[in-house]
């Protein structure tokens, strides 16, 4: 069965040791690859999620020590967002604290409670109080109690200046449907998904531009069963929407396309399979730095240029 939504989403960050820190202690979440940028092999990619990083958990970063920070603007990802169990929304509120995170207070956005905060380098996440999801599996390794623990995206926010072209992309292409407003907010939902089902479009024209760096989603990914859905999706974004994808890319540990939609915001289309357990036992994901086979012959200098992460 077809599964669509948000495969991963990947940002721009500091120093690795102290995004590592941010992501596996303080928000509890498992680093499940330990690998480095295959365009750019001299800084790491780092890629966190669930036990097994099933598509729909996957938050992946390029860690550069001396990044300079980025700025929101239409273009880009705003905001994005984590599910949590309804009855964590009170423990994360303190755990926030304790840590000293930025944060806001709880609101309501869609019906739903949300605790907006930002990362050591201004990224915006928030967690999302989702009625159930205390009956999906929570990954834990102390840091964070497992009923307390993230389950994956909820969806992200993208800002952009006319919403029109990007929800039809949504929706042709991707496989979501309208699912309703709130204010400046269009929601968009990939049926049958609960992990990374949710797409929120904030349509805000004349907003300054977004400018890429630390505290940056770099793109978005959408899930495809295999090569012959993300073949197609790829053949309608032509067809139907003169968009062009790159060629097809090998990441591994899933196959990429990638394209920029109407409003500004790097897309990927990414296969679910063959994931992180590849080239690694899921028993110790995230261990040893793991590099493609192209790159392997080199792996004594990449190690020597890399900076030590705990």
């Amino acid at each position: 069965m077809q599964r669509n939504g948000i495969h991963h989403v990947t940002a721009i960050s500091g120093p690795a040791r102290r995004n590592l820190d941010f992501y596996a202690r303080t928000l509890g979440l498992r680093l499940v690859k330990k690998t480095v940028n295959f365009d750019d092999p001299g800084t790491y990619h780092l890629y966190y999620g669930d036990e097994t990083g099933q598509p729909g958990t996957i938050l992946t970063f390029f860690p550069w020590e001396h990044v300079a920070p980025g700025r929101l603007g239409v273009g880009q990802a705003e905001t994005t967002l984590l599910r949590v169990p309804e009855r964590a929304i009170g423990y994360w509120t303190h755990r926030l604290i304790e840590q000293s995170v930025p944060h806001e207070a709880a609101t309501s956005r869609f019906g739903e409670t949300v605790l907006a905060f930002q990362d050591r380098d201004g990224m915006r996440l928030a967690l999302v109080a989702v009625p159930g999801a205390e009956d999906e599996p929570g990954w834990s390794d102390g840091a964070v109690p497992s009923e307390h623990a993230i389950r994956g995206f909820h969806g992200v926010s993208l800002l952009v200046a006319d919403a029109a072209p990007t929800a039809a992309v949504l929706t042709d292409v991707l496989g979501l449907a309208a699912a309703g407003t709130d204010g400046a907010h269009q929601r968009f939902r990939a049926a049958g998904t609960a992990i990374g089902g949710i797409v929120d479009l904030h349509a805000a024209g004349g907003f300054l531009a977004g400018r890429m760096g630390g505290g940056s989603v770099h793109h978005v990914a959408f899930r495809a069963a295999d090569d012959r859905a993300q073949a197609e999706m790829a053949r309608k974004l032509a067809q139907d929407h003169g968009i062009q994808a790159t060629a097809q890319q090998d990441r591994n540990y899933f196959r990429s396309i990638y394209f920029r939609e109407p409003g500004g915001v790097l897309f990927e289309i990414a296969t679910d399979a063959p994931g992180f357990a590849v080239d690694e036992p899921v028993a110790t994901l995230g261990q040893a730095l793991k590099l493609p086979p192209f790159l392997e012959g080199h792996r004594r200098t990449i190690e020597a240029a890399l900076p030590p992460v705990a």
